[in-house]
């Protein structure tokens, strides 16, 4: 939901192992290179071990972007699985085939052993990595150490990694595993992240997706830091949920406050037993009091009983007379003169755009209806995710004012007030020079105190004129290439005849690259969803709405 409003090109606190946010801190760094070292080294078991959610699947999926294309690598993910279970997982991972009928241990091993001497042969390695190896039984941790026993005269032929929690590194020290254990040639226990690297990590997502990266204040850092004690998992949760509240609040930074109730709407409170223990005391207390009164006076008590037993008269008090009230006529008053009303002020920007109400959702549905759309989106706040589903994109970007007037599109600006808090607003068009913008109502300002307060984000929704709205690529052939053959003739005002219009050429694509030029996009030549929006914008179609520019 806050994609937009905190202008992400993605979502920067998925808890998704993306290695695309893999932040290396110093512990990472060495996690990483324990796991290439043991793997180049060959041979025996390498053992990755720490706390649930401190990053352990997203190194190895580094470490798979890291390994040469020499090596065929086994994931297996979920390793609750028995002996004959697990090897035939492993074939499957590694394209072997085996008689699935007839599954034994021995016909396995015998599969996995002449694969592995095949891929030898042809200077090929193996690696089986196994994610949650906590979850292992000890029966099926000594079938993968006798699989180790799978090897020539000098070189084992089957590489091992075994990821799992601390509890990892507790079964490992059994003595039923004393022979697995001393064949591990490479370990390494990771550990939270520090005060500075949560920073660093926090930072870096940020950066990543193109947002500010100081969204966060120091103290929300340190307050996110203390409440998640440095795991990477905990600190996402935090953060997008913290982001979701400054989204609310239409803030424009994310304060401690929004990060502790942030805490209290995703992480479970610890048990608190003192409570409960304490109301215990009390009552016993309570109860130790009684006892105590009855054994120490207890002629009070049955003379305190005997009284609350008897009957007695309830004595009523007479009702006191009614005051006597003196009817006083008043002179009649002089009538009063009627007041003109005073000229109604003018409105002001900086009071008009303060209004709580001037959100962006309020924007979403004002930019909807000015596209004609009836149909409702789907339940819940809308985004630009959401109204996809209307068959309408976005356009969001970030321009000069005079930028912004090419594109002739109303567009949702984005206004930041003095008390660091956003407010959102329709610009529908330009009456003698003033921006009109449609919020709660319909109002138009002076262009200097509109400026004084937007930021340059602006956000266009938009149908686009081809219906399969996706990237067109150089070297594709589809009659999407013809048409926008047709939509940079408006443009550059060239038609020739070509032997193939399908096919995207190197010619097109130069004539693409010059029309991005042209309108500050990226010069890819890939025709994404901006370089879309430019091209459908070089014709006036009637269904789409423009600013309404009057003098």
């Amino acid at each position: 939901m806050y994609k937009q409003y905190f202008h992400f090109s993605e979502l920067p606190f998925s808890i998704a192992p993306d290695p695309h946010f893999m932040y290396m801190s110093r512990r990472h760094q060495e996690g990483l290179a324990h796991l290439l070292y043991g793997i180049t080294a060959g041979g025996g078991f390498v053992a990755l071990t720490g706390e649930v959610g401190t990053g352990k699947t997203t190194l190895c999926h580094c470490l798979l972007k890291e390994l040469p294309d020499t090596i065929d690598i086994a994931l297996i993910l979920n390793p609750k699985l028995n002996a004959i279970e697990l090897l035939a997982t492993i074939c499957d991972e590694l394209g072997i085939a085996y008689d699935k009928h007839g599954q034994s241990l021995k016909a396995l091993v015998d599969a996995l052993n002449d694969y592995l001497l095949a891929k030898h042969a042809a200077g090929r390695r193996t690696v089986l990595l196994l994610d949650e190896a906590q979850n292992l039984s000890l029966e099926v941790l000594e079938q993968i150490r006798l699989l180790t026993n799978l090897e020539t005269s000098k070189t084992k032929l089957l590489q091992i990694i075994l990821v799992g929690q601390p509890e990892l590194k507790q079964m490992l020290g059994r003595q039923e595993l004393r022979q697995l254990n001393q064949r591990i040639t490479a370990r390494y226990h990771l550990l939270p992240l520090t005060l500075a690297d949560t920073r660093a990590y926090i930072r870096h997502r940020l950066r990543i997706c193109g947002g500010n990266h100081k969204l966060f204040k120091e103290r929300a850092i340190r307050k996110i830091y203390r409440l998640s004690s440095g795991i990477p998992r905990v600190i996402n949760i935090l953060c997008d949920r913290a982001l979701l509240g400054a989204y609310a609040s239409n803030a424009l930074y994310v304060t401690p406050a929004m990060v502790t109730t942030a805490a209290r709407e995703t992480l479970s409170p610890p048990e608190t037993p003192w409570p409960k223990l304490g109301a215990l005391l009390g009552l016993l207390l309570l109860g130790g009091s009684a006892i105590g009164v009855n054994y120490f006076y207890p002629d009070r008590i049955s003379a305190f009983k005997s009284w609350l037993s008897e009957p007695r008269q309830v004595e009523v008090a007479a009702p006191k007379p009614a005051p006597v009230v003196k009817q006083i006529v008043s002179a009649s008053l002089p009538s009063t003169p009627k007041i003109k009303p005073l000229p109604q002020r003018p409105v002001l920007f900086a009071d008009w755009v303060a209004d709580p109400r001037f959100t962006l959702q309020l924007s979403f549905a004002n930019a909807l209806k000015a596209l004609g759309k009836k149909a409702a989106p789907p339940p819940g706040p809308v985004d630009c995710e959401t109204i996809k589903a209307l068959g309408v994109l976005c356009q969001l970007g970030k321009a000069s004012w005079k930028e912004l007037l090419a594109i002739k599109r109303p567009a949702i600006l984005e206004f930041v007030l003095l008390n660091e808090e956003k407010r959102y607003a329709l610009l529908t068009g330009i009456k003698e020079d003033k921006p009109v913008l449609l919020a709660g109502d319909q109002h138009d300002f002076a262009l200097a105190d509109v400026l004084q307060h937007w930021n340059g984000y602006y956000l266009v929704l938009w149908e686009p004129l081809m219906a399969d709205s996706r990237t067109i690529f150089p070297g594709q052939e589809s009659d999407k290439v013809i048409w926008l053959r047709q939509r940079l003739a408006l443009f550059d005002g060239l038609s020739p005849p070509v032997a193939a219009p399908q096919t995207y050429d190197q010619a097109l694509q130069a004539r693409v690259i010059k029309f991005q030029h042209q309108h500050h996009l990226q010069e890819d030549g890939a025709v994404g969803a901006q370089t879309l929006f430019y091209l459908d914008n070089l014709t006036e179609a009637p269904n789409q709405p423009h600013l309404n520019l009057t003098d």
